[in-house]
């Protein structure tokens, strides 16, 4: 059990630690939002970019994780009534996790599309 753990444990800190790598846009950004070296608030964008990518990164992970423990505890309780309900449970959690990530993706489209006011994009104007 302690060995599954480990490799979730690890498997998690791959998976954020690929999520930071920089990507080509987010190197954009960096070089647009400094002046002469020195960072300006422009550079706001850029970090609420790479925050909004790591949160959802890291709800994605989340749901995983829960999909993941829900299952070995089903598997694991072996008939016993009280295990199989607590792994019920956590699949339970995990769907509505996943329910709520996608209805607030659905909530921030429909805000979209009735505003034209793209919510999801951070800008400061120059």
């Amino acid at each position: 059990m302690k060995k599954f753990f480990l490799f979730l444990g690890v498997l998690a800190f791959l998976s954020l630690s690929l999520s930071l790598l920089p990507s080509p846009a987010c190197a954009d950004c960096w070089s647009d939002c400094r002046q002469d070296d020195i960072a300006t608030i422009q550079c706001l964008e850029c970090i609420f970019m790479a925050f909004l990518s790591i949160a959802t990164a890291i709800a994605g992970l989340a749901v995983f994780v829960m999909f993941l423990v829900g299952g070995f505890r089903y598997l694991t309780s072996m008939g016993d009534p009280k295990g199989t309900e607590a792994a019920k449970n956590t699949l339970t959690y995990a769907v509505v996790g996943l329910a709520l990530i996608i209805g607030a993706w659905f909530i921030l489209q429909f805000i979209y599309e009735f505003t034209q006011v793209d919510v999801t994009k951070f800008e400061i104007p120059k």
